[in-house]
């Protein structure tokens, strides 16, 4: 008798649970969210955004960014937003007057929160750094 009452407590304990909505956590996506939004500022602090642009790189490439798989590309080849500063052009040369840009790049990447800015003397010294870089060209 104590048997077929536990069994019939644990045969109404799972139809409780099916109909209440408990369910098992499954991820929503395979891929790990990477939405990132990247912006160029005039001056040191980034307060007058320019221009700004999103992309979304997971599972395929997509925002409003003008080339959002040559931006996830680029950002995924770099590893780290601070990579992207690694191959300078040292043939172009720029003047050595200072009206700062900043630019950064603010989201998700790969599921992790990312807040990373760096700013630049001037907006030639930003090209010559990011070298026709596809992540920040918009």
């Amino acid at each position: 008798m104590r048997h077929r009452i536990a069994a019939v407590s644990a045969a109404a304990l799972v139809a409780i649970a099916g109909s209440i909505g408990i369910a098992e956590a499954q991820p929503a996506s395979l891929y790990a969210p990477s939405a990132v939004v990247l912006a160029v500022a005039q001056g040191e602090n980034a307060a007058t955004v320019v221009r700004a642009t999103t992309v979304s790189c997971a599972p395929t490439a997509q925002g409003t960014h003008p080339d959002p798989r040559g931006a996830c590309a680029a950002l995924t080849a770099a590893g780290s937003l601070d990579a992207l500063l690694a191959a300078p052009d040292t043939n172009r040369a720029c003047p050595m007057h200072y009206d700062p840009v900043t630019v950064t790049a603010d989201g998700v990447w790969k599921g992790s929160r990312i807040a990373w800015k760096h700013t630049f003397s001037n907006s030639c010294a930003m090209s010559a750094t990011l070298n026709g870089n596809a992540a920040f060209a918009f």
